[in-house]
């Protein structure tokens, strides 16, 4: 087991070097200057697309604008929100949140240009059904010499979106919370208490992801938006009992962001990188698994999706994993405890909620998680059907559901290694094709709002 744990170290390092960190970051500034901050000027009328009143039943697609956003922040705003967040902070310390910021403030660039390509070049799979998605973006946008781009992504799309690190981490939090407190594992022996928890969250899973997108748009539209107001509304009752400390924090968070103390000796550049590959995790911007959701909506607009999607970074990383990183950072758990992922999280609610945060937060992980793991099955089943037809793709649900089994019973750093070094690979074709066809973006957005204005 160390042997591949060093093995899945070494990859995602290698993989997460400077030419990702290059396509990634220095892509979404591109994109952001290239739209001309469209992203910012038209948040208005984004929200107007998100909330219908543009929709149109008629129009191709499975589920509407808001479906779309909701079953692609089912995965975003998840475990890596909370835990994620943490992780961040114990590898890099403080200031890999600031450039978690600066990732997700041009990553909502990256997103308007992804998602707008997926409703530009949405293919058909073998029954003759409209997708969209990475694969398609290449193979009907690109030449055939670039095929090759469309099936790394494929293959990779059917590791990086497995539900691994989900299952890792909500099974951490019910045995250090529940199992253990109750006498029904221990702490050096509980491999088979893993393993059960990963089998009951397999079948609860099962329940949904084998109805489609079209059940897993209705549960993610209503399960998001309740458990992000009531996870944001528990850790603004910790800012506020914390409130004198959040200035200081704001002050180390910014201090570290350019001196790097907390990681490899001062080396800011291996901050930043930690800062983009945990902002990467936390929204997904320019990974391609947001074309994969975007490219299911109702619309013949492709701007509009882009639209819709640029909100993800915003709401996921900016807003929810700015609030984890404030409870962890000013209830101190960070420097005191040598705790990781989810567990450093339950430590700050812990402490800044004694007797019933912890049960506050066991509950916002198991909604985060679980929209997370119904979400991603869509990804892969995708991916699947890309390479070997659409009548097969329902096999890959039976492979997702296994691997929340392994994913319970793993270490966190091999499962976190692996699922790294997956998006990394899945990033290379979804911004390459993005910036190859960035001119097609801008030219449908210049058209798009001459339209809008025109009436």
């Amino acid at each position: 087991m160390e042997a591949l744990n060093s093995f899945l170290a070494a990859f995602s390092n290698y993989a997460w070097g400077l030419p990702l960190l290059f396509l990634l970051l220095g892509g979404g500034i591109y994109f952001m200057f290239y739209s001309a901050f469209v992203p910012f000027r038209y948040f208005k009328h984004a929200i107007h697309v998100l909330m219908g009143k543009y929709d149109d039943p008629d129009d191709p697609g499975d589920i509407n604008h808001f479906q779309a956003l909701m079953s692609h922040m089912a995965s975003t705003v998840g475990m890596g929100n909370i835990s994620g967040v943490a992780v961040a902070i114990v590898m890099g310390g403080p200031g890999a949140l600031f450039w978690m910021w600066v990732s997700a403030f041009f990553g909502m660039a990256t997103k308007y240009f992804t998602a707008s390509l997926s409703i530009m070049y949405r293919g058909e799979d073998s029954n003759g059904d409209i997708q969209g998605g990475p694969m398609y973006v290449v193979q009907e946008g690109m030449s055939k010499a670039w095929k090759p781009l469309a099936y790394l992504f494929a293959v990779a799309g059917l590791f990086g979106p497995l539900p691994i690190f989900q299952a890792n981490q909500l099974t951490q939090v019910l045995r250090d919370t529940i199992l253990i407190p109750q006498g029904l594992t221990s702490v050096d022996n509980h491999f088979y208490a893993d393993a059960i928890v990963g089998l009951a969250i397999s079948v609860l899973v099962s329940l949904v992801i084998f109805g489609g997108i079209k059940r897993i748009g209705t549960v993610a539209s209503r399960l998001v938006p309740s458990m992000v107001i009531i996870y944001v509304l528990s850790v603004l009752v910790i800012l506020f009992k914390f409130s004198d400390q959040i200035p200081e924090v704001i002050g180390i968070i910014f201090d570290d962001a350019f001196s790097g103390d907390a990681v490899l000796g001062g080396a800011l550049g291996s901050l930043i990188i930690m800062g983009v590959r945990r902002a990467a995790f936390s929204n997904e911007a320019g990974i391609g698994t947001e074309s994969l959701a975007h490219g299911a909506a109702k619309t013949k607009e492709p701007v509009r999706e882009g639209l819709v999607a640029m909100m993800g970074p915003l709401i996921d990383t900016i807003i929810v994993c700015t609030m984890t990183a404030l409870a962890i950072l000013v209830t101190g758990v960070w420097k005191t405890s040598e705790a990781n992922g989810v567990t450093l999280t339950v430590k700050a609610f812990e402490q800044a909620l004694p007797g019933w945060g912890t049960y506050l937060l066991v509950l916002s992980v198991l909604t985060f998680a679980l929209s997370s793991l119904f979400t991603y099955s869509y990804y892969g089943g995708k991916c699947l059907s890309f390479m070997i037809g659409a009548s097969k793709a329902r096999y890959f649900n039976y492979f997702y559901v296994f691997s929340i089994v392994f994913g319970a019973v793993a270490t966190i750093d091999a499962v976190i290694n692996f699922i790294d070094g997956m998006y990394a690979l899945m990033a290379i074709p979804t911004m390459i094709s993005a910036i190859y066809l960035s001119p097609k973006v801008k030219a449908a957005t210049i058209d798009y709002f001459k339209r809008m204005n025109l009436g």
